[in-house]
């Protein structure tokens, strides 16, 4: 994208700011695709949402019961499989396990396992508790799956997809810095732009550690993003239309040029926040397992004791 002088630019115009707009030699590494990340959790969300539904549905309409031999059977198969979700952690974390295939398939089988064995056991209880093991049990269930899907959501913005490759801190610094050097250079026409993109990066990629900052970046952060995105657009406009003037762009080059100004702010913010959110994402997962785990441990029990007492009484 380069904003060059035509010929009745103006001497007194600021040459500094156009020639610094041109085009640099590197090839910047592209942009993360958050938006992507966002559709396809969105579409999960939905799809999980849509079994469940279809799940209460089934269960309402009478063609068994929690305690006939349909509804046992059901009740048996997603007792199983929620058992084998433990066949995960096993190849993870066990020398012995460890040819036992690819991790990811591993972990794709449990993530097919957690979806199927919960929705069994609701079809099995037919959304109705029949005794307090059976509830604590159903609920302890409940528990556990939605911290799955916490879990899945903070995974996959701290893990490469499926490999479990962490994604380098290091890395996502380099992306920020390599767009702000580029961003800089080609917004220098637009220095309101240029400090307000200044100032959210102090603010994030120096906001003081602790629980409230991470908190604030998770929850907050993108739709601060959003603000200043906005903002750093219309700051855009007054700029590059006075580019334009002074160059005699045609219509279709401003409409490029202003299409091409707003992808760069999106690309920097975008890496400024993937820097920021790195940590904060990565100390929820780390507390995501602290209380993932006594909800594991509550659900085989109260499963324990709900099998013996069906099976006793």
């Amino acid at each position: 994208m380069e904003f060059a002088p035509g010929p009745r630019a103006n001497a007194s115009f600021p040459m500094g700011a156009l020639q610094n707009t041109a085009t640099s030699s590197r090839t910047p590494e592209k942009a993360p695709k958050t938006g992507n990340l966002l559709a396809g959790d969105t579409l999960v969300y939905l799809l999980l949402a849509a079994l469940v539904w279809l799940t209460w549905f089934i269960s309402q309409r009478g063609y068994f019961e929690a305690g006939d031999d349909v509804g046992y059977w059901l009740g048996v198969t997603g007792g199983s499989m929620m058992l084998l979700l433990f066949s995960y952690p096993l190849r993870k974390h066990f020398k012995f396990a460890q040819n036992w295939g690819r991790v990811k398939w591993w972990f794709l089988l449990h993530m097919t396992l957690g979806v199927g064995g919960p929705l069994l056991i609701l079809l099995h209880s037919t959304f109705r508790i029949g005794s307090l093991n059976a509830g604590v049990a159903l609920y302890s269930m409940i528990i556990v799956a939605l911290s799955g899907v916490v879990g899945r959501f903070i995974y996959a913005r701290v893990h490469r997809g499926l490999r479990g490759e962490l994604t380098g801190f290091k890395e996502l610094q380099a992306r920020a810095k390599l767009d702000q050097d580029e961003v800089r250079s080609r917004l220098a026409f637009a220095p309101t732009v240029e400090a307000d993109l200044k100032a959210f990066e102090q603010a994030e990629l120096q906001a003081p550690a602790g629980w409230l900052t991470y908190f604030r970046q998770v929850f907050w952060l993108p739709i601060k993003q959003w603000i200043v995105y906005r903002r750093c657009v219309h700051d855009l406009r007054m700029p590059i239309r006075k580019l334009a003037r002074h160059g005699q762009w045609s219509h279709a080059d401003l409409v490029r040029r202003e299409a091409m100004s707003r992808k760069l702010v999106r690309r920097y913010l975008t890496a400024v926040v993937r820097v920021a959110q790195y940590t904060a994402y990565d100390r929820l997962f780390s507390l995501w397992h602290v209380a993932h785990i006594p909800f594991v441990y509550l659900l085989i029990i109260s499963a324990i004791v709900h099998v013996v007492a069906v099976h006793a009484y």
